[in-house]
């Protein structure tokens, strides 16, 4: 669903000639099809389902911001304004993320259900948060939280 809409999308912009818009669209899909063509021959011929895709995204969204931070100590404002306008088009593509306190709520859940008690049970508790929250949390985020909650 998210492969289609993508598409569809590069075509509507392409349509509107949003130069942004087609480009970043193009990267995401060029992408996509590595990791289709890599699945491939680990036998699914299908190619990657929506959760690999908003996994994806986000290392692409990650990727753009240490750019960011990068171009920003060389003084290249037009790079940081390229990498900016990117996150914006990724991000339209991604889940809604969780609100800190969500985040709270769950880690707090996460810990409870696995039965967690020391900082050595984080591992029990971030397989717990990646399975249930994956494309919808920032990880590192909540990996702090784990470590403040469990020390």
């Amino acid at each position: 669903m998210l492969r289609q809409r993508l598409s569809d999308d590069l075509k509507e912009a392409l349509k509107a000639k949003d130069a942004r818009s087609v480009s970043t669209l193009r990267l995401i899909l060029s992408a996509l099809k590595d990791r289709d063509i890599a699945a491939r021959v680990k036998g699914n011929s299908t190619g990657v389902a929506d959760g690999e895709i908003v996994d994806m995204l986000q290392k692409m969204v990650a990727q753009r911001r240490d750019s960011i931070e990068m171009y920003q100590k060389g003084n290249r404002a037009d790079l940081v304004q390229q990498e900016t306008e990117e996150i914006a088009v990724i991000q339209r593509y991604m889940p809604q993320g969780l609100s800190e306190a969500e985040m709270a709520d769950a880690v707090a859940a996460a810990v409870t259900a696995v039965g967690a008690t020391t900082v050595k049970d984080m591992g029990k508790v971030m397989a717990k948060l990646k399975e249930e929250f994956a494309g919808r949390m920032d990880f590192a985020k909540a990996g702090a939280l784990v470590k403040q909650r469990l020390g």
